[in-house]
């Protein structure tokens, strides 16, 4: 799964979660954006937020609530809790479940 900000409509910036299904790599890929603008666009969108240029804090309920209506694969839900349970074990999720860190990319390398 990952969650991307690229230019959207009218040039502005957007936050999006894409390839819902592929629960194996969650990371954050930016698009042709500033810093500031994937900030902007994270924390508008509810996401989460930029904690370094190389790492992102994602809301874990946020990112379900926007990647789950949208998965195909029939066993979903149980790679969701695989994915949290391996961030767990990697020291990636907080202590109360709610935030998850992830890499931040290069949407051209992603």
């Amino acid at each position: 799964m990952i969650v991307e900000v690229v230019t959207g409509t009218d040039e502005r910036p957007e936050a999006r979660v894409v390839d819902v299904d592929d629960l194996s790599a969650l990371y954050l890929a930016l698009g042709a954006v500033t810093d500031e603008e994937a900030a902007r666009s994270l924390e508008s969108s509810g996401l989460g937020r930029l904690q370094d240029a190389e790492t992102a804090v994602l809301d874990v309920a946020a990112l379900r609530a926007a990647a789950e209506p949208r998965a195909t694969a029939p066993d979903w839900s149980a790679q969701w809790d695989r994915m949290i349970v391996h961030a767990r074990s990697g020291g990636r999720l907080s202590d109360d479940g709610a935030n998850l860190q992830v890499d931040v990319e290069s949407a051209a390398s992603a």
